[in-house]
């Protein structure tokens, strides 16, 4: 089983091009746009590539074989 790295918002929700950020995996939000077109991002074990996808609680995202889950 694979290890999953809790990812904790304060909201409820948020989208996928904040989680990129808030999850060290791009450094600013101007290369979300660019990291979602080159990076097969599954969510909840779909594919999904738009910056604006909502991420609720117990999400789980998936990038490069590495998942994280959505806390509040």
């Amino acid at each position: 089983m694979a290890l999953i790295t809790n990812i904790l918002i304060d909201s409820e929700f948020i989208t996928l091009g904040q989680f990129l950020k808030i999850a060290d995996i791009i450094s600013s939000g101007g290369e979300a746009k660019s990291f979602l077109a080159e990076n097969m991002i599954l969510v909840n074990g779909k594919e999904d590539r738009r910056r604006g996808r909502k991420l609720y609680k117990d999400d789980i995202v998936e990038i490069d074989r590495k998942q994280y889950r959505i806390c509040i």
